[in-house]
């Protein structure tokens, strides 16, 4: 009964059926906020956070879903009653963008990231990440799990430079001989379920893909958003030769890079998209 209410609440907003002052109180709440109710009302049906978006101008980015908020709602109804959970981890903003992390149960237990762009207190545009869940870590960290805390806001510019110099120098690049200057030591916390700790950690899983032929590839930098202490970069590349998106979160502390998420997923094919809208 809840997605029902929600799907009809769709309906009226294609249609335009809402008074324009319905929602007025929703311009009190933040963006974020406003991004983190979208979110949890697939899971709890409540209508009022579908009001957040534009009904006339909403583009998606994943490519599995329909355009529009009527590609919104045909996902809905693909869901069996009660199966959706949704539990947002963390949320941030970064001018007119939010990014979240978070844990998901729909058609199973996923990771996703997800970014939502705002124009005029509306939701436009959308974009995310999603990875079956895995883990624990071999050190016994989850996907999710680690520090929430936004801190150092002040530093957002700088940390965002560093993140991005790092993605393009190591990831992108192959320049190895920079790596350690991006690291506090082996001090690293890693999310990644195949990866370790430290640079050992990390050392030794890039020993083990290479040992079984899987090539992992950063080619181009799309995206650097970061509120903080945190830093999300949206990367486009391969993975074991299947073109892949990259979702990587990291946190930044005393100007080193100290903790790491990440969310991996292979790019539909282009025969198997619903929207011509591009994963970027």
């Amino acid at each position: 009964m809840k997605r029902l209410v929600l799907i009809c609440a769709l309906v009226l907003l294609c249609s335009a059926c809402y008074p324009k002052n319905q929602h007025a109180t929703q311009d009190t709440l933040s963006q974020k906020n406003k991004a983190t109710a979208l979110l949890e009302s697939i899971e709890t049906g409540n209508p009022t956070p579908v009001s957040y978006i534009n009904p006339e101008k909403y583009i998606q980015h994943n490519l599995m879903v329909k355009d529009g908020l009527a590609g919104f709602g045909e996902l809905l109804k693909q869901l069996p009653e009660g199966s959706a959970k949704v539990n947002v981890v963390r949320a941030f903003q970064d001018e007119k963008y939010v990014f979240t992390h978070t844990e998901y149960d729909i058609f199973g237990p996923k990771i996703g990231f997800d970014i939502f762009k705002f124009e005029n207190g509306k939701i436009v545009e959308h974009w995310d990440n999603l990875q079956v869940a895995a883990g624990p870590s071999p050190n016994g960290h989850s996907m999710i799990d680690g520090a929430t805390v936004i801190t150092d806001r002040a530093l957002t510019d700088e940390n965002k430079a560093l993140v991005c110099s790092f993605v393009q120098d190591i990831l992108r690049d192959g320049k190895m001989e920079r790596l350690t200057s991006y690291f506090d030591d082996d001090n690293y916390i890693q999310h990644n379920p195949n990866i370790g700790d430290g640079l050992s950690g990390l050392g030794k899983a890039l020993e083990a893909m290479s040992k079984a032929g899987i090539v992992m590839k950063y080619d181009r930098i799309h995206t650097v958003l970061g509120e903080g202490n945190f830093v999300l970069t949206v990367s486009e590349g391969s993975f074991a030769g299947k073109p892949t998106a990259f979702y990587d979160l990291f946190r930044v502390e005393n100007g080193k890079i100290a903790e790491h998420w990440d969310v991996i997923e292979t790019i539909a094919a282009p025969h198997d998209r619903k929207n011509n809208n591009g994963k970027f």
